[in-house]
């Protein structure tokens, strides 16, 4: 069940649109922020508070990476995989950042410190390789600075 405080961000949000479903982002957005993730039941509040089927808005959910259908960590650690980090050293870093935190991709740390994510493009390609933590975008990386930014 929607809390007061989620209807009335969503309600927010739908004077943007003119049609109840176009807000179904913002509200998936505004669960999670107050939920940590979108779980099946937060999903299908939202589903009935929009007058969508639970099943069209999974399928809008799932297709955003920034839309967390279970439990993450604190922080997040999306790491791009697109062709330019690929080339640039994505796989040293993937490594270091699995040695360092014990983790592999899709997986949280027991701590729920940490959440390893891939990503197909943080839209950096002249620094790459790149990632984020949360909103904090990084660049430039090789294997000593990325074990410095976890540190951090």
């Amino acid at each position: 069940m929607l809390s007061a405080e989620e209807k009335q961000e969503i309600e927010h949000e739908l004077t943007k649109f003119p049609i109840r479903k176009s807000a179904c982002l913002e509200a998936l957005m505004i669960i999670q922020k107050h939920r940590d993730y979108v779980s099946d039941d937060g999903l299908k509040d939202v589903a009935d508070y929009l007058g969508m089927s639970a099943t069209e808005l999974d399928g809008i959910a799932t297709f955003y990476n920034l839309i967390y259908r279970k439990p993450v960590g604190k922080k997040v650690i999306r790491i791009c995989d697109s062709v330019s980090c690929f080339i640039m050293g994505y796989e040293q870093i993937r490594s270091k950042i699995q040695e360092e935190l014990g983790i592999k991709l899709g997986e949280t740390t027991p701590d729920q410190e940490f959440t390893l994510l891939p990503t197909p493009c943080l839209g950096t390609c002249d620094k790459a390789p790149a990632l984020m933590i949360n909103d904090e975008l990084h660049r430039n990386l090789n294997p000593n600075n990325v074990v410095q930014i976890l540190r951090k």
